[in-house]
């Protein structure tokens, strides 16, 4: 097999292994090429440049460049890794490779995906994104101080476009200088280097996603090697060094195969020794496409035209083509194309100063055409961070305005700066700079001298080559979007039909939204706005928003090893051992394993229950509460935050103490419930139900992020980092001081709904809170989760001459239930306000909060609502089951009947030595005393309505005043 367009070794050597050969297929084709080659390089390198038909107008579409950019070089892997919607530009070839061209739509096959993928989770004080000369650069200078630096580039070797072209640093070839960094960079014990690894997502804390490709490059992979790893990364400071993406240019007939980016054409030449085409024409508007030329002039092939839209472009760089054999047609542009499978021919046509065509035509036979529209500094990353970016009309690109606080600092082509020693210049100093800030001072070294870099002077973009004279273009074949199939006349109608806004003009064109992301076609299709609006420059139609991930990333990366059985993990406490050992019976909370009860020999649930709930009210039970939810809520808008969460006040806890809070969603509706515990004037704890903690840091993150992006305030879950156990009942006070000699536990110096950081007997550091969810005299005892089994059998070795008696959540719910303390997902269901549960108190008359408006609303503000009562039933021995509806006892039986409300909770009642219940009853408080009925196993059940407290109605327990 041969690859006629591969380059004599003496021509070009590239960078592949010509020692080697590898061998695949591509549509049933059988395909050769080398290590080092891309899937799209071998297809070039034996001429075959067409890739698959177009999504929507099955044209002709064929490779356009060399990187993440690529629009139409889609590609379907088949084998140990079925994916589909891969770039061929990204495919490293491997021997066996199996691939499917693709028109823009993938399949996902029945095969399971048998690879590892891995996560990791990694503190940096430095990462640097992109390894051309700007972050290789920053890379050196941070790395030098000793700080912790992570260098991040997608490619599978660091250079980026030095390893196109010919420059010189410190007097060496850039090659040289590449490889002496990367050794140093290797050497440098607080270093990591990430290749074939692309930063998908940056995020606000400097917070970063990395995916890197391990083994995709490989034929065969080991059976734990993992496929990929998606990297977590927080970090003090980043740099971006993410370069720029060249664009291609708009005019009709733009997308025929054989149509390349200038600086993809000069890729393949150096990186992969494969020339595209024996016959270029080459259309820019500024100077990098110059070298091109002269890259393709010095690989054999012809270049019988350079067309510049510039009228005067650099001197010394048309003459540089013309002396090596090309010609040059300045103030000018490329109008059409000619072709079937491959492009043929070109129209050349001179341009006035506004743009418009002038003169007749010249048509040039070509096989390929080299486009440079200009470049577009890659501000992805940058903007998902939060940053902001502005138009430079000396540029012609978006740049990203000056970065405040911790704002990733952005260096090299990324800020618009293309010379090569300006590069090396903002990279070394951007790394001093990070290391620096983040405590490692370092001075910022000496740029080095560089040689064969020209100097760019200022480009003529044309965002849209006027169609000729005397032709039936309707806009219809100027391709913007080439992967979406979205043409100007796409952009016109958007635009005719009365749309302004470019994410409107996006969306109804589909332009930007295909895999791509819009890489080479968002900028472009701004500029075609800006024209049509006549609005004087892109910067004032703005940019779309740029949204994670910057490249796709694979479902099963997310997902990493959380599948099948750890899909939904199973989540055990600290103390779950003694849990088994004591003979407890589980049941599922979320995803934790909570003890339900702890059955004796001979006892059934009621019987164990019975026991368990007389140890907690007449002497003392203890209950592991490690899985409640705990957000810790940091920063100095902390108290603002929570004021505006929870329906009662916070800003003004005092330090030591906690709160019981409730949170409404925005319609007025009961969310969640806790207590949080003030731990300073900026930090709170905030505890919530087990089931519903992820849903609540759900929640808060989405008012910080969509609504109050301007508090400063951070949310992070610490349930991991706490085990904790509640110690209930008369004699808990004693079991607290006998665990915790150093703290005065006594009534007088510890009040209800306060805390007390104190060190246990163990010499363990403790958390002591006083709180009760039982209404008897209660305290928890928090402690770091890897003590959470010693201080548990501490607990049960300091009240073991009390009878302390372990208890589980079937306990808990009756003890809590006989206070008339609600469950929020038992007794609510989302139709349920606080004003419904009789707890008016908790909803604050001076402040605003989420859901307050709602109490305002006409349905929410009816009398007969559902509310909560307590339920006795005229039998004391017959129990209620859950989910019972209720009704008029009177009333009719035949269907429809009229259905007054619901059970929520029933249970056996030891301390009152009865059956009762909580239910959500049509306008309940006015119903207290009325008998109702709960049809139920063919017989109704006659039950009277009561207020939901049950038991100590005065609370005089909750303090253990019952004594006094």
């Amino acid at each position: 097999m041969t690859s006629p367009h591969r380059l004599d070794s003496s021509v070009r050597a590239g960078r592949v292994d010509r020692t080697r050969r590898l061998r695949g297929t591509v549509d049933g084709v059988e395909l050769s090429g080398h290590p080092g080659d891309t899937l799209a390089s071998a297809l070039l390198a034996e001429g075959r440049i067409v890739a698959a038909p177009s999504i929507h107008r099955g044209r002709p579409r064929g490779i356009l460049a060399a990187d993440c950019t690529e629009p139409n070089a889609l590609v379907q892997l088949h084998g140990a890794c079925p994916e589909p919607m891969l770039t061929a530009t990204r495919v490293e070839l491997y021997d066996g490779l199996v691939a499917e061209s693709l028109s823009g739509v993938g399949r996902v096959g029945p095969e399971a995906d048998t690879a590892v993928y891995d996560k990791k989770y990694v503190h940096a004080d430095v990462v640097v994104i992109g390894a051309g000369p700007a972050g290789i650069a920053a890379a050196l200078s941070a790395g030098r101080s000793g700080a912790r630096v992570v260098l991040v580039d997608e490619q599978r070797e660091l250079g980026g476009a030095l390893l196109d072209g010919t420059e010189r640093i410190d007097g060496h070839p850039a090659t040289e200088w590449i490889g002496r960094a990367v050794r140093e960079l290797v050497e440098l014990p607080e270093v990591r280097v990430l290749t074939r690894a692309s930063a998908v997502g940056c995020y606000e804390g400097n917070y970063l996603l990395v995916a890197e490709k391990r083994t995709d490059h490989l034929a065969e992979a080991g059976p734990q090697q993992p496929r990929q790893r998606l990297w977590h990364l927080r970090t003090q400071r980043v740099v971006l060094a993410t370069g720029a993406h060249e664009r291609p240019m708009v005019f009709a007939d733009n997308d025929r195969p054989g149509i390349m980016l200038a600086s993809a054409v000069r890729s393949y030449i150096n990186r992969y020794a494969v020339l595209p085409g024996q016959q270029a024409v080459v259309f820019t508007t500024s100077d990098s496409a110059y070298t091109t030329a002269l890259e393709l002039l010095d690989a054999g092939a012809r270049v019988p035209a350079l067309v510049d839209t510039r009228p005067d472009p650099p001197a010394h760089l048309a003459e540089q083509v013309r002396a090596a054999g090309g010609q040059v047609y300045p103030g000018s542009a490329v109008v059409g194309t000619g072709g079937q499978e491959r492009i043929s021919s070109v129209r050349i046509s001179e341009l006035d100063e506004q743009g418009s065509l002038t003169g007749t035509p010249r048509e040039v036979e070509c096989d390929l055409l080299a486009v440079c529209g200009g470049w577009n500094p890659v501000v992805h990353l940058f903007s998902q961070a939060g940053g902001t970016v502005r138009w430079d009309p000396v540029v012609a690109g978006f740049l990203p305005e000056e970065p405040t606080g911790s704002l990733p600092k952005v260096v090299g082509a990324a800020r618009g700066t293309y010379d090569l020693a300006g590069c090396l210049s903002q990279g070394l100093a951007a790394g001093a700079e990070a290391a620096t800030t983040s405590g490692f001072r370092v001075a910022v070294p000496p740029v080095p001298p560089v040689a064969g870099d020209r100097p760019s002077t200022r480009p003529r973009p044309l965002w849209l080559v006027p169609a000729e004279e005397g032709t039936s273009e309707q806009w219809h074949t100027h391709f913007v979007d080439l992967q979406r199939d979205s043409t100007v006349a796409d952009i016109w109608r958007a635009l005719g039909a009365g749309m302004r806004s470019v994410e409107h003009v996006k969306r109804y064109t589909t332009i930007s939204t295909g895999q791509d992301q819009g890489k080479t076609s968002g900028v472009n299709a701004v500029g075609v706005i800006a024209d049509a609006l006549m609005a004087g420059s892109p910067g004032e139609v703005g940019t779309t928003t740029h949204r994670p991930p910057y490249t796709p990333v694979p479902f099963a990366l997310m997902a990493g090893r959380d599948r099948g059985g750890l899909h939904d993990p199973v989540r055990t406490t600290p103390m779950h051992s003694w849990h088994v050992a004591a003979g407890a019976v589980f049941e599922d909370v979320g995803q934790w394993k909570r003890a339900r009860y702890y059955p004796r020999a001979g006892e059934d649930m009621d019987a164990a229950v019975q026991r368990e709930c007389l140890a907690a009210r007449t002497g003392v039970a203890m209950q592991d509460v490690s899985t409640l939810g705990r957000i810790e809520v940091v920063g100095p808008d902390a108290p603002e935050f929570l004021n505006r969460i929870y329906t009662n006040g916070f800003a003004k806890l005092p330090v030591g103490k906690a709160r019981y809070g409730m949170m409404c969603t925005a319609d007025g509706m009961v969310l969640d419930d806790g207590v949080s515990m003030r731990l300073a004037e900026d930090r709170y704890l905030m505890s919530t139900t087990t089931g519903g903690a992820a849903g609540v840091l759900d929640w808060l993150e989405e008012w910080l992020q969509t609504e109050w992006p301007h508090l400063g305030v951070h949310c992070t879950s610490v349930i991991e980092q706490w085990a904790a156990v509640a110690v209930v009942g008369p004699d808990s006070r004693a079991v607290v001081g006998r665990i915790a000699p150093e703290l005065d536990v006594s009534a007088e110096a510890f009040g209800f709904m306060e805390f007390r950081d104190t060190v246990l007997r163990s010499g363990v550091p403790a958390r002591i809170c006083r709180v009760s969810f039982s209404g008897e005299l209660a305290y928890e005892v928090n402690v770091p989760a890897w003590y959470g089994l010693a201080v548990w059998e501490e607990v049960a070795e300091a009240g073991a001459d009390l009878g302390i008696t372990p208890y589980g959540t079937e306990t808990m719910h009756v003890l809590r239930a006989e206070k008339g303390f609600v469950i929020v997902g038992q007794d609510t269901d989302g139709t349920v306000t606080p004003l419904d549960l009789g707890m008016d108190w908790v909803v604050s008359r001076r402040k605003d909060f989420v859901g307050k408006r709602s109490f305002a609303r006409p349905d929410t503000a009816r009398t007969d609502r559902k509310q909560l009562v307590g339920l006795l039933p005229m039998d004391p021995q017959q129990q209620l089951p859950e989910g019972a509806h209720l009704v008029d006892p009177d009333g009719p039986r035949q269907p429809p009947v009229p259905m007054l409300g619901h059970v929520t909770s029933s249970y056996r009642s030891a301390a009152l030595g009865r059956t009762f219940a909580l239910a959500l009853v049509a306008d309940g408080r006015r119903r207290v005393g009325e008998v109702l009925c709960a049809p139920a196993g063919g017989t109704d059940i006659a039950v009277e309505v009561t207020k939901p407290i049950f038991y100590d109605e005065e609370g005089v327990r909750r303090d253990g005043r019952q004594y006094e």
